[in-house]
């Protein structure tokens, strides 16, 4: 798992994937990562060396980074190279502090209810 920052020229090793992480704000940095870091391991390395220049929008903890990837939200366990990212290449992603999951809508909630209230097998239930 070799990280570092990724040097303003241009050239990407070969095997490596270089990330340019986007803050909410528009501020963004490249870092170099192997195909086999995780989304966990990245949000660890960023917070472990955020960039002065980021000092505003610092986090409590590296749990709370979150990183997006073509609008959806990585799990902690993923790694790079099952999102198939090309080596030697720049990629674009997110990073966004995200505390929790969204609450439920009551619309979540209300289908949810009527669920239960339906029983073992909800409307396919067929008695003989």
């Amino acid at each position: 798992m070799s990280r570092s920052s990724a040097a303003k020229n241009k050239h990407v090793p070969a095997d490596k994937i270089n990330l340019r992480l986007i803050l909410v704000s528009g501020r963004s940095r490249e870092y170099l990562f192997d195909a086999g870091d995780s989304a966990g391991d990245i949000a660890q390395f960023v917070f472990d060396t955020w960039p002065e220049d980021w000092s505003s929008e610092a986090v409590s903890q590296a749990e709370v980074l979150r990183l997006i990837y073509q609008g959806r939200f990585l799990h902690s366990n993923v790694k790079l190279s099952a999102l198939g990212l090309p080596l030697g290449k720049t990629t674009v992603m997110h990073l966004v502090p995200r505390e929790s999951l969204p609450e439920p809508s009551s619309q979540d909630e209300q289908q949810k209810s009527k669920a239960s209230s339906r029983g073992c097998c909800a409307s396919s239930c067929v008695l003989s």
